[in-house]
C-alpha cells in the first residue's frame, strides 16, 4: 500500500522544484543576451565606463579602456555612433569583420558570440551601439562560473522547499495517523475520548473532525454500553418468568388431576407474561432496525384510532382527546402508533377510574406535540430522568408492565429526530409529551 505521506510529500516537493527550475531554465533562455550583458564583469560597466571617459578625457582614453578590456577578458568591442561610423578604432580586426560580414549574419558558424547594447549618455544626450564580440571558449569558462551562485541559491532552495514540504505532509499525515488509530480503537470497543484531545484543541478542519470523531465514539460507546445492559436486563426479566414456569410444571408432574387442573391458570398466566415481555422486546428491537422511507401522517386520523382502541380494551377509562384539525407531519406511523399506544397504556395502569385521561395534540412552531396525562400519583423528581430507560421502574410500583412502554416511545421520537419529555402534571398526576419535527431528522428548535 502506497502511503499517502511519501505522496503529499513527493507532489509538494516535485511540482516546486519544477517550477523553480523551470523559472530559473525559461529566464536564463529567453534573456541569454541581458543575462551575460548584466552579469558578465567584463560587460555590466564597459558601456557607461567608456562612455563618460570618452567624452572627459577624449578618443585615447577611451580606447585604452577598450585595449584593457581585451587583454583581461579577451573581448573585442566596437562602438559605432547614430550615424552608423565608427566613434573609435576599436579592438575588432578588420579581417574578423570581413569574415563575419561574409557569413550572412549566420552567428552559429562564428567563433564568437556577438552582443549590442545602446548606451545614451546623461551629459550630452549622444547614443552609442556598443558591439562586444566573445570568444565562445571564453564565454564557456565564464558561464562554469557564473552558474555556480544559481546552482547553489537553487540547491539552498530546494533544501528549504523539502522542509516545508516535510512540515506541511506532516501537519496533514500526523492527524490522519492518529483519527485511524482513534477508528481502529474504535472497531476494538477500545478507544478512550481523551486520545484526540491535542487534535480537538486545534483551530482547522482536522480539529473539527476530532470533535465530530469524539462525539461519534462517545455516542457509540453509549449506544453499546445501552445495548449490553439491555442484553443483561433482558436475560434477567426473562429468567423471571421462565423459573416460575419450571417450578410450575414440576408442581404439575407431582400433582394428581385435581391438584394439575389448578396450576393450568397459572401456567398460562405466566406464559403470556413471557410472550408480552416477548413482543415488547421485539417491538424496541424494531423500532431502531426500521429503515423503511418516511410517509405522510394524518396525525388526527391516528389518534382517533388509538382513542377507540383505548376505551375498547379499558371501558371503564375515558380518554379525551383534544387536536388541532389539519395535523400532519412526514414519518412512520406506525411508530408514532406504537408511541402513543404505550403512552395511553402507562396512563391507564395509573390513572383512578372515574377521572379522564387527557391526549392533546397541536402544532407549536415546526414541531407536533402529542401529550398524554393521567390523574394518577406521579413520579419522584429524582426518577424522571431514568423513566424511559428500557425495564427501569420506579420504585413502588405495583401496577403490570415490564418498563418497556416509555422505552419503546422515546426511541420511536428519537427516530423522529424528537424527544420525548417526561414530567409531573402542575395539578397533579403525570404528563408524557412526544415531540416530533414535522419532518424526519429536522432539527427542533427548542
Amino acid at each position: 500500500m502506497r502511503s499517502l505521506f511519501w505522496r503529499i510529500l513527493a507532489s509538494f516537493w516535485l511540482a516546486i522544484a519544477l517550477v523553480a527550475g523551470l523559472s530559473i531554465l525559461l529566464g536564463h533562455m529567453l534573456n541569454q543576451d541581458a543575462w551575460i550583458l548584466s552579469r558578465h564583469p567584463g560587460l555590466n560597466t564597459l558601456a557607461e565606463e567608456w562612455t563618460q571617459t570618452y567624452e572627459a578625457q577624449g578618443e585615447e582614453a577611451a580606447q585604452d579602456i577598450l585595449e584593457q578590456r581585451k587583454r583581461q577578458y579577451h573581448i573585442d568591442v566596437q562602438v559605432l555612433n547614430e550615424s552608423g561610423d565608427p566613434v573609435v578604432r576599436g579592438t575588432f580586426p578588420r579581417r574578423a569583420a570581413a569574415f563575419e560580414a561574409r557569413q550572412n549574419d549566420d552567428d552559429r558558424r562564428l567563433p564568437w558570440r556577438r552582443l549590442t547594447a545602446e548606451y545614451t549618455s546623461d551629459k550630452t544626450g549622444n547614443t552609442y551601439l556598443l558591439i562586444y564580440r566573445i570568444p565562445h571558449p571564453e564565454l564557456d569558462s565564464w558561464h562554469r562560473e557564473s552558474l555556480l551562485w544559481p546552482l547553489s541559491a537553487l540547491g539552498i532552495a530546494l533544501v528549504v522547499l523539502t522542509l516545508f514540504s516535510l512540515l506541511v505532509t506532516l501537519s496533514i499525515t500526523r492527524p490522519l495517523s492518529r483519527l485511524r488509530g482513534a477508528v481502529h480503537d474504535l472497531g476494538q470497543t477500545t478507544y478512550q475520548q481523551n486520545s484526540l484531545v491535542k487534535l480537538a484543541n486545534r483551530r482547522d478542519e482536522f480539529g473539527v473532525l476530532a470533535n465530530d470523531f469524539n462525539r461519534m465514539g462517545a455516542r457509540l460507546q453509549s449506544l453499546i454500553g445501552s445495548q449490553r445492559q439491555l442484553l443483561r436486563d433482558v436475560s434477567h426479566e426473562l429468567r423471571s418468568p421462565l423459573a416460575r414456569l419450571r417450578i410450575a410444571l414440576a408442581l404439575a408432574e407431582r400433582a394428581n388431576p385435581e391438584e394439575r387442573e389448578k396450576l393450568w391458570p397459572r401456567l398460562t398466566r405466566e406464559c403470556d407474561r413471557l410472550e408480552a415481555l416477548i413482543s415488547e422486546i421485539l417491538v424496541l428491537a424494531r423500532v431502531d432496525a426500521d429503515n423503511a422511507s418516511a410517509e405522510d401522517v394524518d396525525l388526527n386520523a391516528l389518534l382517533q384510532t388509538l382513542q377507540k382502541d383505548a376505551q375498547l380494551g379499558f371501558p371503564e377509562q375515558t380518554v379525551r382527546l383534544e387536536a388541532e384539525p389539519q395535523l400532519n407531519l412526514k414519518g412512520w406511523p406506525t411508530m408514532i402508533e406504537r408511541a402513543v399506544d404505550n403512552l395511553l397504556r402507562n396512563a391507564q395502569r395509573f390513572n383512578p377510574v372515574g377521572q379522564p385521561i387527557e391526549m392533546q395534540a397541536s402544532r407549536q412552531g415546526e414541531r407536533m406535540v402529542v401529550s398524554v396525562r393521567d390523574h394518577g400519583p406521579g413520579v419522584e423528581a429524582e426518577h424522571l430522568n431514568l423513566l424511559g430507560e428500557p425495564f427501569y421502574r420506579a420504585p413502588g410500583q405495583t401496577a403490570a408492565g415490564h418498563g418497556l412502554g416509555l422505552a419503546i416511545a422515546r426511541r420511536a421520537a428519537e427516530r423522529h429526530g424528537g424527544s420525548l419529555v417526561l414530567a409531573n402534571h402542575p395539578d397533579g398526576g403525570f404528563i408524557a409529551s412526544l415531540e416530533l419535527p414535522l419532518v424526519p431528522g429536522a432539527v427542533v428548535q427548542p
